[in-house]
């Protein structure tokens, strides 16, 4: 049977009434995912080999906050960058550009003799997790159909499962006999991850057909459409005077403007504040697990890398119930209640964390790890990928990203920093200021993407949220 498609309003109905996601759209969909999973593997790489890093270059505290959080400050100016080109010419190029830089930045920074060497390839690794974040969630709201937008949440149970089997990695490699060069097999581990993905991505991905119809590429949206659901499409004029839409937006990063006006502008700041406050928690306080959890438990390398993969599993349970919370709560509610008990965690550890019962010295960082997977780490890039039309969600994806790179690169930074300086219960009281102020900005803002009506004007998409 032939579809025709006049616009992205056809090409978005056919979408949103598929039952599920399925056939090739469903491999799609896991190699977005697996781009994800990538840039979490090759972030917590840095965090789970960073002691043994330490001792094995000589790093000072200043050398380790700038190796730990340089890719997020490389990540920071790629995210928009990657977002303005992904808006510009299509999804996929830019998706498998960044996968061929994640290789090289492995490369370079496992086979390195010096601090400077490993930095020259983080920059490398920044500039492919700016770019394929920005655009791999955005090409996934555009393959998910409505009623299960909700599960773009996946992403974060699929981080945290590389987080976990890259502590698994670490064991196996501490067990061979790797010594302090242990952080050289874990980085170039993910170079391995990083070249299967190029050759797959390469291989099975098809552009996104929304993103053609909105640049009224219709000839191009209904190839990719036969493509992925194996069925004809073709392209077909839209009758005189219907109109499937706004005017496109056509003018790169100039588009940015458009996520400050109108109803935009209430979803940029819930969806900026989410990201920003969920980096700086994680990456302030989750990201250093291995280091916290030597304060807690001793320098056992075997018991303090089984007790932050403990903390993990709680990451992973909490990532892929995400999408079912958000579907019954919503999105925004989720983040709320997730930042104001990290909060609480935070402040009961900055007073007593060294005088915690073990079970105790577990029980809440798994708490930490739990509702903050479950409520804002998620939804940080889910908010701002369902909430915007198509030719200007990757741009604004990059530039919340951009953001959330920043509360990274911050939290990488200031922690080691705050740690030498004041030590580690006063570094987590100033940490648990953001979550606070996060719960108050999700209270104040009522935008939920997973309860909004469709509704077509001269803002949104036909159909999309309102």
């Amino acid at each position: 049977m032939e579809v025709k498609i006049r616009g992205v309003g056809d090409v978005a109905e056919f979408i949103d009434a598929r039952p599920g996601i399925r056939g090739r759209a469903s491999i799609i969909w896991w190699l977005l995912l697996g781009g994800l999973f990538l840039e979490a593997l090759a972030n917590v790489a840095m965090s789970a080999g960073l002691d043994p890093m330490t001792d094995d270059l000589s790093l000072s505290a200043g050398q380790v906050a700038m190796l730990t959080s340089l890719s997020s400050w490389v990540a920071l100016l790629f995210n928009p960058i990657g977002g303005a080109i992904a808006d510009r010419i299509g999804r996929v190029p830019p998706l498998i550009a960044a996968k061929a830089l994640a290789v090289l930045g492995a490369v370079l920074a496992c086979t390195a003799a010096g601090v400077f060497q490993v930095a020259f390839g983080r920059v490398f690794v920044g500039m492919a997790y700016g770019i394929d974040f920005a655009i791999a969630m955005a090409m996934l709201a555009e393959f998910t159909p409505r009623k299960f937008s909700a599960r773009l949440n996946t992403w974060q149970g699929i981080w945290y499962t590389a987080v976990s089997l890259n502590l698994i990695f670490a064991i196996v490699f501490f067990q061979m006999g790797t010594g302090d060069s242990i952080w050289r097999y874990l980085l170039g581990t993910c170079g391995v991850v990083a070249l299967v993905l190029l050759i797959l991505q390469s291989c099975y991905l098809v552009e996104s057909p929304t993103w053609q119809a909105r640049k009224n590429r219709l000839a191009g949206a209904a190839r990719s459409m036969s493509k992925i659901y194996g069925q004809r499409f073709v392209a077909a004029e839209s009758p005189i005077g219907e109109l499937q839409g706004p005017p496109t937006a056509n003018r790169g990063l100039k588009n940015l403007k458009l996520i400050f006006r109108g109803r935009y502008l209430p979803r940029t700041i819930l969806a900026a504040t989410v990201q920003l406050v969920q980096s700086i928690q994680y990456f302030g306080v989750g990201w250093y697990l291995p280091i916290i959890a030597v304060a807690l438990f001793g320098s056992d390398f075997i018991f303090n890398t089984v007790g932050t993969l403990v903390f993990n599993v709680f990451g992973i349970i909490g990532g892929f119930a995400s999408a079912w919370l958000s579907a019954k709560i919503g999105q925004r509610i989720a983040s709320k209640w997730g930042f104001l008990i990290v909060f609480i965690v935070l402040v009961i550890f900055g007073f007593a964390y060294d005088s915690l019962p073990l079970w105790l010295g577990f029980a809440l960082p798994s708490l930490f790890i739990l509702c903050h997977s479950i409520g804002p780490a998620a939804n940080g890039k889910s908010l701002s990928s369902l909430s915007f039309r198509s030719e200007i969600r990757a741009t604004a994806n990059g530039f919340i990203g951009a953001i959330g790179s920043f509360g990274a690169a911050l939290g990488l930074l200031i922690f080691p920093l705050l740690q030498e300086a004041f030590g580690l219960g006063p570094t987590f009281l100033i940490v648990a200021v953001f979550p606070l102020a996060a719960f108050i900005v999700c209270s104040v803002i009522s935008w939920e993407p997973t309860r909004a009506e469709v509704h077509v004007d001269e803002e949104t998409d036909a159909p999309q949220f309102v």
